[in-house]
């Protein structure tokens, strides 16, 4: 496998070189070398002007990961898990993977169901008996 590319599925493959990696200081536990190492990743993908995507996936993942993405169309995934930046780096990645494949699977057309005729004369059969009972409780008892 090639260090150079990620592989997202058989037909996209993205260089790294479209990756950008942000280090800073994280939060939590660690100590002093949590204050003193930049071991919390930041990974950008820009998936508005990125060259490699073909128009069809680029509108996918621009629909898909909306949520995910700020104003300039920058998709950023933080990570801090580790207290090592190479492995924290290495989650980034991964979970770039995993976020781009699962939202280029595409979604089932939903079929329209008809309700059986059965079904339907069923309801309108029992309505029309607890229409009747309820009828039944007005009748004058005299």
């Amino acid at each position: 496998m090639d260090e150079n590319v990620v592989v997202i599925n058989e037909s996209l493959t993205i260089p790294m070189s479209e990756l950008t990696f942000r280090f800073s200081t994280s939060s939590g536990p660690g100590g002093q070398h949590a204050n003193k190492a930049s071991t919390k990743v930041t990974l950008l993908f820009d998936v508005e002007n990125s060259p490699v995507l073909p128009d069809v996936i680029r509108q996918r993942l621009l629909k898909k990961l909306t949520n995910r993405l700020d104003k300039e169309g920058l998709l950023q995934i933080h990570v801090q898990d580790s207290r090592s930046q190479h492995r924290n780096r290495e989650t980034a990645v991964a979970r770039f993977q995993q976020l781009l494949a699962t939202a280029l699977i595409p979604e089932k057309v939903r079929k329209k169901t008809k309700k059986p005729r059965a079904v339907n004369e069923k309801r309108l059969a029992d309505k029309r008996k607890l229409s009747e009972k309820k009828q039944s409780r007005g009748k004058d008892w005299g």
